[in-house]
């Protein structure tokens, strides 16, 4: 990973909306305020060793022990005593037209991100969560909760995954797909959000999945994260 030389930043100027902050060869796992187990962030991190934290997760992740070599967000909920601790790693982007997690999603450089921290607290959260995912198709991030990962689907996706797991898909737009390997296929159905999703369909055999535009979510068991990496051409990279 490359970070800008400390000395060469101070938190209170603010970083350009485009800016890389983080660069990374391997997988980073990017930290936010909401609640995760110990074992969810050691597991993530086996994965995607290079940890960052989003605004407020530096804290969370200064609780469990953890040091951040990057805090990215507008720094509206990190606490003084993390502020004075991280001093040097702080890379504020002081705009709010997104999150702090479109933030931190989009200067980070890497092959893969793992997100912790993102689902469960707060709905409205979760939800500008998944907006940037679709906001930015060109970056491979993985939100995990305690049962599931949510990925957005490339146009191509071809899974391996034990037959009778639980694959839902929910559009975040228009979108049409063909499949194979799943009990309920695709073909022919309109997906949109206030129309036809995809929740709870079941795998059958070697899944292969194609849609027509980067808009929608495939949501597996967190158990099959090895698999999705793998599913997104990253077994040669994920540190596990």
């Amino acid at each position: 990973m490359s970070l800008e030389p400390a000395h060469c930043r101070n938190w209170k100027n603010s970083i350009g909306m485009n800016e890389v902050i983080v660069q990374s060869t391997a997988g980073v796992t990017l930290v936010g305020g909401g609640r995760f187990s110990p074992k969810m962030l050691e597991m993530a991190r086996s994965l995607a060793p290079r940890v960052v934290a989003a605004d407020g997760g530096a804290d969370r992740l200064l609780r469990q022990g953890v040091e951040p070599e990057a805090v990215i967000g507008d720094f509206d909920s990190i606490s003084a005593v993390a502020r004075r601790r991280l001093a040097g790693r702080l890379f504020p982007i002081a705009e709010q037209a997104t999150t702090d997690f479109d933030k931190a999603l989009r200067s980070i450089a890497a092959p893969f991100v793992l997100g912790l921290g993102f689902s469960g607290a707060r709905l409205d959260h979760g939800l500008a969560v998944l907006n940037g995912l679709v906001s930015h198709p060109d970056k491979r991030c993985l939100i995990l909760a305690p049962q599931d990962v949510t990925f957005l689907a490339p146009r191509q996706l071809a899974l391996d995954l034990p037959l009778g797991s639980r694959l839902s898909l929910f559009p975040m737009g228009p979108v049409a797909g063909t499949s194979a390997g799943l009990r309920w296929p695709l073909q022919g159905i309109s997906f949109a959000p206030a129309g036809m999703i995809g929740t709870s369909n079941e795998v059958s055999g070697p899944v292969l999945l194609e849609f027509s535009a980067d808009l929608m979510l495939v949501i597996l068991p967190l158990s099959a994260l090895a698999a999705a990496l793998d599913g997104l051409g990253m077994r040669g990279v994920r540190a596990g």
